[in-house]
């Protein structure tokens, strides 16, 4: 196997505590002999449980060696890799450079344990060939991700040639990307120890759509409009969510992710405190082969605050012209995103503001950089009845509507509210007494 692996080209940049890497060298180790079987043996286990922790964080079955061959192919971002990504694998030189890796690693799937373990008398690498994982809740990996590794993995498992393994990889490539960005929807930014920032993927994201939001029909409308034309390479705008608390706004985006997910949407979630991170994040995403929505929940400013003017100068009017393939989405209760106080209203400001006018202008003007802008008002009372009904039935309680419009309404008045928020809280509260 050593030998194997040393001799990838375009996969073989393996990093420090990669498995395949560390597996390989022990294996060396084996065949040259020269080594002491205890602790050899001790070391070939702690591999195997690093290959289980693996399986278990990505919720991997079946042939474990494998799902872990192949999720290596789907993140390794190389030359090949990101041009098939945009392109598919086309005519070149490098095709044939990279056929000889896939050649190795289809031997590699091929790779027979059996004399290392019948030397060493153990067996693990048998059983994680033909594994049965204990089936987890889904909050515990990402669903998304694991599906697509074991479906590949087992297209791999049944090619014939590396020909054939060529053109399997390719195709998922070309179809679903490479990489993070290739197999997660939604990602966060996360700062570094030192100072930089990175992106981290998403794991259980909501499985969110939009019929499951009541009603709001005009503004999903609006909203599915924009993002169908912005997937379709057509011209789209940024888009502002704005209004009362707990009417869908950030679950109506959650939701526009999962429906086009598999047409190359991206979410990426962003803080306040982060927006001195936008232009190196959309640095960073610009030349991928992906429609990303850099996603800013809940935001808003207070006078003293003066973030937004990094997010002003990213929307438009920096000297770089925004990527045609990212869009900005933001939720908000308030129209204008920035505190204004009653000094605002005032032509006779008697602050020190010798242009108060410029000053109102300026707190106005980033709201206004949004194209699209969408108000997600409160239901009246009759509409709030309908979301309850409508959430009840979906969920199965069977409780007459006279019932259940009766108690939901005596569960606004104590817990915030008409919205769609208080209503689902209502059902989650049926729910904990349905048996």
């Amino acid at each position: 196997m050593y030998n194997m692996v040393a001799r990838l080209l375009m996969y073989g940049d393996l990093k420090e505590g990669e498995l395949l890497r560390e597996l390989s060298e022990l294996i060396s180790k084996f065949d040259f002999g020269g080594y002491d079987s205890v602790e050899l043996t001790r070391e070939f286990n702690r591999q195997a449980k690093h290959l289980l922790q693996i399986a278990t964080d990505y919720g991997f079955d079946d042939n474990l060696w494998h799902n872990y061959l192949t999720f290596f192919l789907m993140m390794n971002e190389n030359p090949f890799s990101l041009t098939c990504e945009k392109n598919g694998a086309g005519e070149g030189s490098v095709n044939s450079l990279v056929r000889e890796d896939l050649r190795i690693m289809k031997q590699l799937f091929d790779y027979d344990f059996s004399p290392i373990e019948e030397y060493l008398n153990i067996d693990c690498f048998s059983r994680i060939c033909n594994y049965k994982a204990i089936q987890k809740p889904e909050l515990m990996y990402n669903k998304n991700v694991s599906e697509k590794v074991r479906a590949l993995s087992k297209k791999l498992e049944n090619t014939k040639d590396e020909d054939e393994f060529f053109d399997c990889l390719t195709e998922f490539y070309k179809s679903h990307g490479v990489g993070m960005w290739g197999l997660n929807k939604a990602f966060r930014i996360e700062e570094t120890a030192d100072g930089d920032m990175r992106f981290v993927p998403i794991n259980n994201m909501e499985s969110v759509h939009l019929n499951d939001l009541v009603g709001y029909e005009i503004q999903k409308k609006k909203l599915v409009d924009n993002t169908e034309a912005f997937v379709r390479g057509k011209k789209a705008n940024n888009v502002l969510l704005f209004g009362d608390s707990g009417t869908g706004k950030s679950t109506s985006i959650k939701a526009i992710v999962n429906e086009y997910y598999d047409d190359g949407l991206r979410m990426i979630e962003i803080y306040k405190h982060q927006f001195k991170f936008l232009s190196k994040v959309i640095s960073q995403i610009k030349n991928r082969n992906y429609k990303f929505i850099i996603y800013m929940d809940d935001l808003s400013f207070e006078e003293f605050e003066i973030e937004y003017k990094y997010l002003k100068a990213v929307i438009e009017g920096g000297v770089e012209t925004r990527p045609e393939n990212i869009l900005i989405y933001a939720t908000s209760n308030r129209r204008h995103l920035i505190k204004e106080s009653w000094n605002d209203r005032n032509d006779q400001d008697n602050s020190n503001d010798r242009h108060h006018s410029d000053t109102v202008e300026e707190k106005l003007s980033l709201v206004n950089r949004f194209g699209v802008t969408i108000n997600y008002s409160k239901p009246t009372q009759k509409e709030y009845f309908d979301i309850v009904l409508n959430l009840a039935h979906r969920a199965g309680i069977d409780m007459p509507d006279e019932e259940l419009t009766a108690g939901a309404n005596k569960w606004e008045l104590s817990h915030g509210g008409i919205s769609g928020r208080t209503a689902q809280q209502y059902i989650n509260y049926l729910l904990g007494f349905k048996e």
